[in-house]
């Protein structure tokens, strides 16, 4: 796995070994930041379950201003440390070594502008994860939540946590949904026609 683009373009990064991480895939990794590419100059972007930390350290090689890598595994968490400063961008990273939820009580911005949310799949961990992010003040109506998931995964109950799909990318085997918060009056034109 390697850098893409930007002040640490191909760089290689390590790897957790065994299966209980799932870096994305290159080719997929280059189409989303490409679809990104005017978002996250300057932004603080939210790497969870992070892995080796590829998301998050393309998105501060692109010029994000700040990144937390939320990591509960210990080797991932050692390998998020050492890609960060092996591509020499420590001083713009957070490693929050902890699981998700306490994790998101510890970010301490006043506005994150991504998050992206790639949980092992199969593990139940969209809406509970999604569930904890829509209670964050730093979450906010201008945040863009990117979730990375199975081609057949349905959110259902999103609309439920005051949370919209805006636009979804498939690719062959998973997709990506851009999510954002509800706008307030969708929820009372909504209660209107019921």
């Amino acid at each position: 796995m390697r850098v893409i683009a930007g002040s640490a373009r191909r760089m290689n990064l390590v790897t957790p070994k065994g299966e209980d991480t799932r870096p994305t895939q290159d080719r997929i990794k280059e189409t989303l930041f490409n679809m990104l590419q005017n978002e996250v100059p300057g932004c603080v972007f939210v790497d969870l379950f992070a892995g080796s930390g590829g998301i998050g350290i393309e998105a501060l090689s692109r010029g994000a201003r700040h990144a937390y890598f939320v990591e509960n595994g210990k080797e991932a968490a050692a390998c998020v440390a050492e890609n960060l400063r092996h591509t020499h961008l420590e001083e713009k990273g957070t490693l929050l070594k902890q699981d998700v939820v306490l994790a998101l009580r510890n970010i301490h911005e006043k506005e994150a502008d991504i998050v992206y949310l790639d949980p092992p799949y199969e593990a139940g961990q969209y809406l509970r994860t999604l569930s904890q992010l829509a209670a964050m003040s730093w979450v906010t109506d201008d945040t863009l939540i990117l979730v990375e998931c199975p081609i057949h995964e349905e959110l259902e109950g999103i609309g439920d946590l005051g949370l919209r799909i805006v636009r979804e990318k498939n690719y062959k085997t998973n997709r990506h949904l851009f999510i954002k918060r509800k706008a307030c009056d969708e929820d009372s034109s909504l209660s209107g026609q019921l």
